[in-house]
């Protein structure tokens, strides 16, 4: 490729740089100016995106041989350290944050549900250590089951607030005397003629 003289760039220039300046001013092989740009735009990049946490840094990390040797202690002595507490309540925590659990209006109840779940499994011992499993994901199960046990108990108690909500709409409705004579229900007229006022 030849390299010519850019006119734009001599238009935007002031008239009396302009006469020093334009033997200067070249237009630029591509190759050239993509080798340059390059490196900027990568270093722009990396400063730009986050930095990766690694497992260690991670607010909810529970090591899972750490974890298996808390557990074997437990298991010998009968006490409970506050690493092992930890590392229960991260599970919970951490399980609280999938996608599938996040939006839960009773979250803390479900951690809660969860932790009393698995410290009852661990004071039975259900989990065996020469089994080959892993303690992270047996007690994680744990927590999954218990979320859900106390998404299915909201949902019922739920149910029975609706079902008796309506019932007593239904009786009201059918019997005002049973409130008194005064009593009376608002219902939205169905009517698309009905404005406002009533007319």
């Amino acid at each position: 490729m030849k390299k010519k003289t850019s006119k734009q760039a001599l238009k935007k220039l002031p008239k009396r740089k302009a006469t020093k300046q334009a033997e200067d001013i070249e237009d630029v092989d591509a190759t050239k100016a993509v080798k340059e740009i390059l490196p900027i735009l990568d270093s722009a990049a990396a400063a730009a995106t986050p930095r990766k946490l690694k497992p260690k840094e991670k607010l909810h990390y529970v090591n899972s041989r750490e974890f298996e040797e808390e557990i074997r202690a437990y298991y010998k002595t009968g006490d409970v350290s506050v690493k092992l507490g930890e590392s229960i309540t991260k599970i919970a925590h951490g399980l609280s944050y999938a996608p599938n659990f996040i939006n839960y209006s009773y979250k803390d109840d479900m951690i809660g549900d969860a932790i009393v779940k698995m410290f009852s499994a661990l004071r039975n011992k259900k989990f065996k250590l020469d089994s080959g499993f892993s303690p992270f994901s047996y007690f994680t199960t744990i927590a999954f089951h218990a979320f859900i046990n106390r998404i299915k108990k909201e949902k019922k108690h739920h149910t029975c607030i609706t079902e008796y909500k309506e019932k007593v709409y239904t009786d009201l409705m059918l019997n005002p005397d049973i409130v008194g004579e005064n009593a009376h229900i608002y219902t939205e007229p169905t009517d698309d003629n009905y404005n406002s006022t009533g007319e």
